[in-house]
Order: structure tokens, then sequence, then C-alpha cells
């Protein structure tokens, strides 16, 4: 019985409690750095993506238009609240902010860094660190899906709520790519839990025996986020503004800034199983200080590939978008994971 329970034992392990403050102001700093993330990715993209487009971008509000996502979001929160007469009053209010609640607590779980000492006190550089740490994310992806499905059916309105079933049809279908392209980094690494990930990748990332699981998890979490050219969600030649067509004001504001938010922690979940968190290439061992630094750089970097899809690649039609899901990476993503377990069972 002891050798059947053994390779479980990655999973069993419990970490140390904090105190309840360190708790409350680490709950504080999560919101502070998760929305602050947001305009930024939104100010990347935009200037970025003008640069590939050979134009300028925003470049008015502030120094180089740095202010110009404070603008946006401005307009938007002083914009007067309205909604329609056939829509159902409370879902119509409180879908947006399910998406935004649930992008906050997955990003809870994304770790910039292992515990330091801080004044005497044992602080680990995340959130929380469950021993199922890449099943709470996708727990909390997964239940995103409603804040979509709620605000195009409670709108009353039958383009949004075309697009909100295109929006759940999109995310479950390439959740289950994604989570399967995770499984070989989860084999390799032996433990569901997100700094266990990171540290197993000490002698080399995963980007290298797992790129074809990479490449997956990146065509998919494209899907996931509902980001160009996997936007069918909302394709304005189509569906208007699918799910989202009767918000406006600052619950559309809530919407949009929810999409960024899981574009951010994609491009985080990446970071952390491919490219080894906080740990730089080349066995150099920085201070821990730099670790949340080095995070966000990784982070950023994969943001751009974000937004250099969207300037390359154009919209598919939607049944092409699913076949691509379940006849192309679906196997691709089973397969990868067969023959990681196989490797794995051989090498060990």
């Amino acid at each position: 019985m002891s050798s059947v329970l053994a390779p479980l034992a990655p999973f069993a392990e419990v970490g140390f409690a904090e105190s309840w403050w360190i708790q409350i102001i680490k709950a504080v700093v999560i919101f502070l750095v998760g929305f602050t993330l947001v305009p930024l990715a939104l100010m990347l993209d935009r200037k970025l993506m003008g640069r590939m487009q050979m134009r300028y971008g925003p470049n008015r509000v502030g120094p180089f238009g740095a202010l110009q996502p404070m603008a946006d979001i401005g307009k938007l929160l002083f914009k007067q609240q309205f909604r329609p007469r056939t829509s159902v009053g409370f879902l119509f209010a409180v879908a947006p902010a399910i998406s935004m609640v649930c992008a906050a607590a997955a990003f809870a779980a994304i770790p910039f860094g292992d515990t330091v000492d801080i004044f005497g006190a044992k602080v680990g550089l995340y959130g929380i660190d469950v021993s199922i740490g890449i099943l709470y994310i996708f727990a909390w992806s997964a239940l995103s899906v409603y804040g979509l499905m709620l605000g195009g059916w409670a709108s009353g309105s039958k383009y949004s709520f075309l697009g909100a079933m295109r929006s759940a049809a999109q995310l479950i279908s390439y959740e289950v790519s994604m989570g399967l392209s995770l499984i070989g980094v989860v084999i390799t690494a032996g433990t569901l839990s997100l700094t266990g990930i990171v540290e197993a990748q000490a002698g080399m990332w995963y980007i290298i025996p797992q790129f074809i699981g990479f490449c997956i998890f990146l065509v998919a979490a494209f899907a996931e986020t509902g980001r160009p050219p996997f936007d069918l969600s909302e394709a304005d030649a189509e569906l208007v503004g699918g799910y989202s067509t009767e918000y406006g004001g600052g619950r559309f504001a809530s919407y949009y800034a929810a999409e960024y938010f899981h574009m951010v922690i994609a491009s985080a979940i990446a970071v952390t199983m491919f490219f080894g968190g906080w740990m730089l290439p080349f066995g150099i061992d920085p201070p821990q200080w730099v670790d949340p630094i080095v995070v966000l750089v990784k982070t950023v970097l994969v943001i751009c590939v974000f937004v250099w899809a969207r300037t390359t690649f154009p919209r598919p039609r939607y049944d092409q978008l699913m076949s691509l899901g379940w006849k192309i990476l679906l196997p691709l993503a089973t397969a990868n994971a067969l023959v990681t377990a196989i490797i794995v069972v051989v090498t060990h």
C-alpha cells in the first residue's frame, strides 16, 4: 500500500500557515498588482499593435500616451448606467462582476517567487499555494463562463444570447485542450503545486521538452481569453458585440478589463509552467527581491506574443475554430500527454 501511495506524496504536502494580517496585506497587494497590470496590458496592446501597423497608437493623453488607459476607464465609469427593458436587472448587473471575481481569484495562485523572510515573518510571494494549484486556476476559469452566459442571457437580446452561446462553446472546447497540454508538465514535475513546478525547472525549463504542449497551450489560450484571431464570441461583423452588446459604462469596462485580466493570467501561467517562473537561465541566481520582476518581465514578453498574433492572423470561421479545437488540438494534446507519460515511466 505504501508503494501505491508514494507517488501521491507531493500532492499531500501542506504548506506553512501565515498570520492573518499577512494574508490581508497579500490580498490587497494581489488586487493592486492585478488591476494595475490590466491598464498596462491594454496600453502595451494598443502601442505595440500601432507600431506593427506602422502608426503611432495612443500618443495624446499623458507622456507618450501613457495615461490613455486611465482616460478610457474614467470615460466608461462616468457614463450613465442603462439596461434594456427586456433584461433581467439583478443578473444583468452581477454578470460582469462574476468575470472580474473569477479572474482575481485565479490570479491569486500565480507564484511571483518563493518564500521570503520579511521582518522576521515567513511570507510566500503568492496569494495561495495549494497542492492542486493548476486545478484551482482551471476551476475559477471554468466559473468565468457563467459571467459571459448570464450577461448574454440577462440582456434580453438575441444577438447577446447568441454571442454568449458562442463564448460558452468556445471556452469549454478549448479548455479541454489547454488542460491536456499541461498534463505533460504535471507528469514531468510530479506535482500540481505551481511553486513545485517552478522549482522542478531548476535544471531545464519545460519549454524545451514540452514545446508541443506549449504551442497547444498558447493556441488554446487565444481562444480561452477571446483574443483575436479567436474573438468570434464578439465578432462585430456577425453578432454586433457578442455577449456585451447591451452593456455600457462601468459594466462594459468590467467585461473589457476581465478580458485583459485573463490574458495576463494566461501569460503568467505560461511563464510558470514552461519558462521557469522566477528562475533565470544559465544558473543565474539573483537576490530574492528580483524574483517578482523576473516573472513580470517574462509575462510581458508572452503578452507581446498575444499582440503579435492579433496583428498577424485573420479571423477564421466559427466551424473552422471548433474543428481546430476538437480535431487537431485535442488529439495532439492527448498524444503529447501519452508520449510524456511513457518517457517518464521508461526513464525512471
